[in-house]
């Protein structure tokens, strides 16, 4: 919701009406203006984070993945080295 620029009943009595009218939509484009690039300059930044946080997230996803590959491995050869140790003792 927009807010709009007023002025006072004697501004508007000293200056006339068109002046003072002028004066109120120039400061709501300037208004209007700050807060377009205040929203662009806050998307950029946003967008940058965001894509930070995307290539955090995929390296630690990579090295998740790293880990829990050599995690099941010791799993599997530990797995297989009992059920071998378990055949030989059960001969």
């Amino acid at each position: 919701m927009p807010v709009t620029a007023k002025l006072s009943r004697k501004f508007y009595d000293t200056f006339g009406d068109d002046v003072a009218n002028e004066l109120v939509e120039w400061f709501n484009q300037v208004d209007a203006q700050y807060k377009s690039e205040l929203k662009d300059l806050a998307e950029a930044y946003f967008g940058k984070f965001e894509a930070r946080l995307q290539a955090e997230l995929s390296a630690l996803r990579a090295e998740l993945l790293k880990w829990m590959f050599v995690f099941w491995m010791g799993n599997v050869a530990a797995t297989v080295g009992i059920v071998f140790a378990a055949i030989k003792l059960s001969r």
